[in-house]
Formats: C-alpha cells, sequence, structure tokens
C-alpha cells in the first residue's frame, strides 16, 4: 500500500467542512474590505525566496523543498505566500501603474520540517496583502481584518505588537543589539551565532529557553525608534484603542522572515500548545524593491490554516436540497433525469440502486438533505413522486410537474 508523504495530510469528511467554511468566511470578509483575489504558482524560481525571506531565515537555510528542475532551472515549491504576489506585482507592472492594489489569497504551501499538530510539511496559508498604502491605518486595516475573521470563527485569541524600526533607526539599535550578543556569545545556540552575522535582531526570536534567558537585558528596538517609526506606532496603538482592540506590547516579536520592516503583529492563541501564534503579519516596504520593483510601500499578514481547524465553531448544520431515489428498478432513469432538472437549483443528492423506503430514508438522513423524494411502480404510473420533510416530518405526494 503506497501512503500519502510524512507531513502531507488528505483532507475529507468533517475537516473538508471545516476547510471550505474558513475559506469562505476569510474571503467573504476580504471581500469586504475591498481585496481581490490572486492566485500564484506554487512552484517559483528560489531565487525568489532567498532574496525576498532572506538566506537568515531558517525557511531558506533549512526547509524549502528546492531542486534542478528538467530545463536546468533551480526551483522550489513555495514556502510562503507573501514573495509570490509581490513577484507577480512587480512583472505586471503594477508597482509602475501608481494607486493602491490589494490581494487575498489563499493555497498550499511547502516547508520541510518536523510535522507536528497544527504544522504540516504541505499547509496551507490565506494572506492578504497592500501595496501602495504607506499609512499606519492601513496597518490597522490589517490587524481589524484578522480579528474579524478569527471573531466570525469563534476563536479567542491576544494580539501581540511590535514596531521593527525603518533604515533611520534600525542600524544604531543592530550595533547595540550586536554588542550586547556578543558579550554572552559563549552561552547561545549555534542559530544564533549565525544569525548574528546575517540578520542579528533574528536572535530576539530563538526558541532556546537559555538564549533568551540570556536576552533578557538585551536592548529594546522599541525605545530606538527614530520619530517617525514612534509616531507610527504610537497612532497605531491609538487607532486600536479607539476601536476596542486590545493588544500587548511584545519587544521580542520580530517575525520570522527578512523582510518586514516598521509594524509587526501576531495574534496568539492559548488552546494549540506552545506554538500559540495563529497569524501574524506586518509592514514590508522594502522587498518590491528587493525584487527588483520600484519603491512601494506594502503590509500583509498570513493565517495557517490547519493551526486553526481544531479552534474553529463550526455553525449549526442545516438540512437542504433533496435525495431522490427509486423503489423500482425501471425507475432509475426517470430518476437521474429529474435530478438533473432540480440541480439547476437545488443540492440533490441521488441513489441509483433501487431501495425499500426505510433505506432511503436512512440514506437521505446521512446525506442531511431537507427532503427525500422517492418514486416506485405507482409513482411512476401516475406521473407523481412522494416526497417527506425531513425537518417538519411532514409528508405528500405532488404531480411531477409541480415538483
Amino acid at each position: 500500500m503506497i501512503n500519502s508523504l510524512r507531513g502531507m495530510n488528505d483532507i475529507l469528511s468533517e475537516d473538508y467542512e471545516r476547510f471550505t467554511y474558513f475559506i469562505n468566511t476569510a474571503t467573504g470578509i476580504a471581500q469586504k474590505y475591498g481585496f481581490h483575489f490572486i492566485q500564484t504558482p506554487l512552484l517559483e524560481e528560489t531565487a525568489l525566496f532567498k532574496r525576498s525571506v532572506g538566506e537568515s531565515s531558517d525557511i531558506v537555510g533549512k526547509e524549502m523543498y528546492q531542486f534542478i528542475d528538467k530545463g536546468e532551472n533551480d526551483v522550489c515549491l513555495r514556502p510562503e505566500g507573501t514573495a509570490g504576489v509581490v513577484r507577480a506585482f512587480v512583472q505586471k507592472k503594477l508597482d509602475r501603474a501608481g494607486g493602491i492594489h490589494r490581494f487575498f489569497y489563499h493555497g498550499a504551501m511547502f516547508r520541510y520540517e518536523r510535522p507536528q499538530k497544527g504544522r504540516l510539511r504541505q499547509f496551507h496559508q490565506f494572506g492578504v496583502e497592500s501595496f501602495g498604502e504607506a499609512s499606519v491605518y492601513e496597518d490597522a486595516t490589517m490587524i481589524m481584518m484578522v480579528g474579524d475573521i478569527l471573531k466570525k470563527l469563534g476563536i479567542g485569541y491576544r494580539l501581540k505588537l511590535n514596531s521593527l524600526g525603518d533604515n533611520n533607526c534600525m542600524p544604531d539599535y543592530r550595533t547595540k543589539l550586536v554588542g550586547f550578543v556578543q558579550e554572552c556569545k559563549d552561552g547561545i545556540c549555534e542559530d544564533c551565532i549565525r544569525r548574528l552575522d546575517t540578520n542579528p535582531i533574528r536572535v530576539l526570536d530563538c526558541k532556546n529557553e537559555k538564549c533568551q534567558e540570556l536576552y533578557v537585558g538585551a536592548p529594546k528596538l522599541i525605545q530606538h525608534l527614530c520619530s517617525t517609526c514612534s509616531d507610527d506606532f504610537g497612532t497605531l496603538k491609538k487607532i486600536l484603542q479607539e476601536n476596542s482592540i486590545a493588544y500587548e506590547i511584545d519587544t521580542n516579536l520580530v517575525r520570522g522572515l527578512d523582510y518586514y520592516s516598521k509594524t509587526a503583529f501576531e495574534f496568539v492563541s492559548d488552546n494549540i500548545g506552545s506554538q500559540s501564534a495563529i497569524a501574524g503579519g506586518g509592514r514590508y516596504d522594502r522587498l518590491v524593491e528587493f525584487l527588483d520593483g520600484r519603491a512601494t510601500p506594502a503590509v500583509g499578514f498570513a493565517m495557517g490554516i490547519e493551526r486553526l481547524m481544531e479552534l474553529i465553531v463550526m455553525p449549526e448544520s442545516k438540512r437542504e436540497g433533496y435525495y431522490i431515489g427509486a423503489m423500482e428498478s425501471e425507475a432509475i432513469d426517470f430518476i437521474v433525469k429529474l435530478a438533473h432538472k432540480k440541480r439547476a437549483d437545488y443540492k440533490v443528492t441521488i441513489d441509483y440502486k433501487a431501495k425499500n423506503l426505510k433505506n432511503h430514508l436512512k440514506a437521505a438522513d446521512k446525506a442531511n438533505a431537507k427532503y427525500c423524494a422517492i418514486i416506485g411502480s405507482d409513482e411512476l404510473k401516475n406521473s407523481n413522486i412522494w416526497v417527506k420533510n425531513l425537518e417538519n416530518q411532514t409528508e405528500q405526494t405532488v404531480l411531477i410537474e409541480d415538483f
């Protein structure tokens, strides 16, 4: 027997219902905010992620599904969604068109990491990206959108905020941070030693408890912001407070990707163990330029769908549509024709085997149909059909033309 690859799961039955409920909910809310769907390829040039996500990240360093294809191209399965959307934005010359462009997407991502609950090697993300709007009000809008999605899904959360500064304040802070970490270098992990040379701020995101203990006294970026970044962060907090959105400041929140600047945020849940982040994002004003586009302000977020599955509160299931069955084999062709017509307006489940009424009613109940419609030899002869409403348990026989 051939099994699915480790960390790559099938989505069936109840999981499928939850999955599609999430997609429909998130899509509906994104559209209410004025965002439009975009779909990018699963396969991209490896260089796209090395230049955007950053070679210092674990994704590029350890986790990408990377290979040389038959055309000798260095390619990989996308490990995250933002870089591909930015590539499409630049390739379609939208960076030169001006104006504001807002997109949402959903689809499979791939990372070769150790599978665990809610974290797979093939996983699915829902994400939103906004280009051309530099105002911190757009940052707040992103946070509000995530909050609306989680609220609609019945998922509780805590919101964490930080500011990562920009090119004006980050260099001085980076120098101070490196100096601090160098003094305790003998006690830190190998990943942190590597990050000192590639992207020092990422040491603050280290999951090693010993490292975190050593970094307690590290300088805080939020205390070294330039006036512009400080004012923007103050405005963001004010907007959230005025809209009754609770938050907490996390000075170690740096996000896992190299392209973020200024606003960084994460939504966390206390119901899924130590891996508590369920959504996150922030501003990445330099990424379009990194990928050869015209400098364009941008901000976005992503949500890991598998991480949310168990937390989703599903609405009460309602019966819908019709189950149509035959009691005699000579009626099978007729019910197929009838179901084909009925599907123009309703969901219809059909059974191609002749059964007695009791078994048809069981099958209709299993299909969660609202109506069970049955044709036997008498009904076929008289051009009518027996219909039972499975919600209120009423039944009647009606003419086929009325049905």
